[in-house]
């Protein structure tokens, strides 16, 4: 096991330095007309590509980081450039995890190439969970695959939501429920390959933040998909659902519930590195601008009004940082989350972006209040983080519920 260290060593100031000039050079410069546009920024994803950045391997090499903070480090500098844009440069990812998870070895080695495709070619994936219906409530979850014997088939159907790259993608990875008697523990994931028929984009979302980034409904209406679609394969599933119907006849599906939340545990610090890079972005930009900023013949940093909410806005960021290090490290080093220690990183770096890049705008006055500043796009981007992948409201369900022991609703 790796020792929790505070420090980024040669290797990983390195490959951070490279991220912020890419950040810096590439991804700033276009976020003001990518955020406008709401569009997918392919010329960024291309040049993201050509360097090595939009790649199976380089985020490989980050999550395989012994001490946990290659990933965490790697997100906060892309996101500190934008958030729209680094949530399409890494929105691949998540589907890719999907299938590393879950996939076998051949499953692995012949979609995720074609997730990412290369710099001439780039290619999209999608992780289709949400639903209209099944948020943060995943065992209400609708759509269903059922297995065609007879032609080593799996037939989906439903609505997914809000999904990152959905519709567009050409490969969507898909939770569906293959037994609804189970509830969550009757679900499965399949890949949908491209051009699949009856795989088609619903509704685009119009959104508040992270407008870079494409998010929509996608419908599946009697999709087909072959028996070697189904990520792990069919008999592992069958032993798997197996195992669930026993633990649910002697009584412990709560047991098997609370072992599904601790997985769900090891993602949500990758959400606390994001709405840190956010947070840190538009600190940067108030304290530079309270630097020079000048009224009545004196800089406003000079005013303890600004410079205690400066100082108050990094204390959280650095803390926030500091919590999503020690679970990302727990994490990688199968510590288990005993305390619920990726709810509390995710839930404390998402409402400290929410807070900061409101002071932020305040700090700037009515400057931070119009799009010729940054902040005002980073304060919507920053809204996201107490959304997705648990709101905030489900963080402190999850962590009250493993401290108390107690199932608080």
């Amino acid at each position: 096991m790796a020792e929790f260290i505070m420090e980024l060593n040669e290797e990983q100031k390195e490959v951070r330095d490279w991220l912020h000039g890419f950040a810096a050079d590439v991804i700033r410069p276009a976020a003001a007309e990518w955020d406008e546009r709401e569009e997918t920024p392919w010329p960024v994803l291309q040049e993201a590509a050509k360097v090595g950045i939009y790649s199976l391997d380089f985020y490989a090499q980050q999550y395989f980081d012994p001490t946990g903070l290659g990933v965490p480090t790697a997100l906060e500098e892309l996101f500190w450039g934008d958030a729209g844009i680094a949530l399409s440069i890494v929105g691949t990812g998540l589907a890719a995890v999907g299938v590393l998870a879950n996939g076998t070895e051949e499953q692995i080695g012949t979609w995720i190439p074609q997730m990412y495709g290369d710099a001439d070619d780039v290619k999209l994936a999608a992780f289709c969970s949400s639903e209209p219906d099944a948020g943060s409530d995943v065992a209400s979850m609708r759509t269903r695959a059922v297995y065609d014997e007879a032609k080593d088939e799996w037939v989906i159907n439903g609505t997914k939501t809000w999904v990152t790259n959905g519709g567009i993608a050409n490969v969507h990875v898909v939770v569906a429920v293959v037994d609804p008697e189970l509830g969550s523990k009757g679900h499965a994931s399949f890949i949908v390959p491209p051009d699949t028929p009856g795989c088609s984009q619903g509704q685009k979302f119009q959104k508040h933040g992270i407008r870079a980034s494409h998010t929509a409904e996608v419908v599946l209406d009697d999709v087909r998909v072959p028996g070697s679609c189904l990520l792990g394969g069919k008999e592992k599933l069958d032993e798997r659902l197996a195992r669930a119907r026993e633990r649910a006849g002697h009584g412990g599906t709560e047991r098997v519930k609370n072992a599904a939340m601790a997985t769900f545990e090891a993602s949500r610090p990758a959400v606390g590195a994001m709405a840190v890079g956010t947070a840190r972005a538009a600190y940067e930009v108030a304290l530079e601008y309270a630097q020079t900023r000048e009224q009545f013949g004196r800089p406003i940093i000079d005013n303890q009004g600004v410079a205690f909410q400066l100082a108050d806005m990094r204390t959280r960021i650095d803390a926030a940082r500091l919590l999503v290090w020690r679970a990302s490290w727990m994490a990688v080093n199968g510590k288990p989350f005993t305390a619920a220690e990726g709810s509390m990183s995710k839930l404390y770096a998402s409402e400290t972006a929410k807070k900061v890049t409101a002071q932020a705008i305040q700090i700037l006055g009515g400057n931070g209040y119009t799009r010729e500043y940054p902040v005002e796009r980073m304060h919507r981007d920053a809204a996201i983080y107490t959304i997705f992948e648990g709101t905030s409201e489900i963080q402190r369900l999850v962590i009250a519920r493993t401290l108390s022991g107690v199932p608080i609703r």
